[in-house]
């Protein structure tokens, strides 16, 4: 998986785009756009997924249609040095944990938490601050999100007119 082998150019750019814009876009639309065949297409997305530019396909689904209506992040303090292999053995075991990383500054780690609502939240809290190695938790709620169609709000990324211009 070595990108320096394997030439990146801008028509496997504007694929990587499209593709991000909207996964299920066809080969074909891809293509028409860019103006490769469909199979030309296929074989740079085999090849950018063989190198490891494209890491999978994935659907982006509102938080609230299933039931998360509670969005938070905790930064998380540890005592001495918990090693990063530790805290994702831990988080791992919460599927409240959107997405977890260490982080310069004071705290150890951020966590992106969605939950049912405030108990629920404060139910994963009391269960992330008991584990042994955790000091303490600072926690921010998310009010709303001045960027709603980000992915972090939990909507994809959406081609406004102009926006992904494949040409």
């Amino acid at each position: 998986m070595n990108s320096r082998t394997t030439p990146f150019d801008d028509l496997d750019r504007k694929i990587v785009t499209a593709l991000m814009t909207n996964a299920r876009t066809s080969f074909a639309e891809i293509g028409a756009e860019i103006g490769l065949s469909s199979t030309a297409v296929k074989r740079r997305v085999d090849r950018l997924r063989e190198t490891g530019v494209i890491t999978g396909f994935t659907a982006t689904v509102r938080p609230a249609a299933l039931g998360w209506r509670t969005e938070a992040y905790v930064e998380v303090y540890c005592e001495g040095a918990a090693p990063p292999r530790r805290l994702a053995e831990v988080v791992r075991g919460y599927p409240e944990i959107r997405a977890a990383m260490t982080v310069t500054g004071s705290a150890d780690a951020l966590l992106h938490v969605r939950a049912r609502d405030v108990e629920h939240f404060e139910e994963v809290l009391e269960r992330i601050r008991a584990e042994p190695f955790i000091r303490k938790t600072i926690s921010v709620m998310v009010l709303s999100h001045l960027i709603p169609d980000s992915a972090e709000a939990g909507a994809g990324l959406l081609a406004h007119e102009g926006a992904a211009d494949l040409r």
